[in-house]
């Protein structure tokens, strides 16, 4: 696996850490000012895990040649 690759996956993998960490506090009793910022930074966690699921797959599909 090519050091990009591994880089990338381990980016994936820290924010879905980020993201659980979020989706715990929506899962909790609604408190208003933490529901909302957990709501609003789960969303952009998980833009960031699509844009890295589509760096991953171009660099499964077209690796760069060094």
């Amino acid at each position: 696996m090519s050091e990009r690759l591994e880089t990338l996956k381990k980016a994936r993998d820290r924010m879905i850490e980020d993201r659980d960490a979020h989706a715990k506090v929506l899962a909790a009793p609604f408190v208003r000012e933490t529901a909302e910022r957990a709501r609003n930074k789960f969303v952009e966690m998980q833009g960031l895990i699509d844009a890295l699921d589509r760096a991953i797959s171009g660099e499964s599909l077209f690796p760069v040649k060094n």
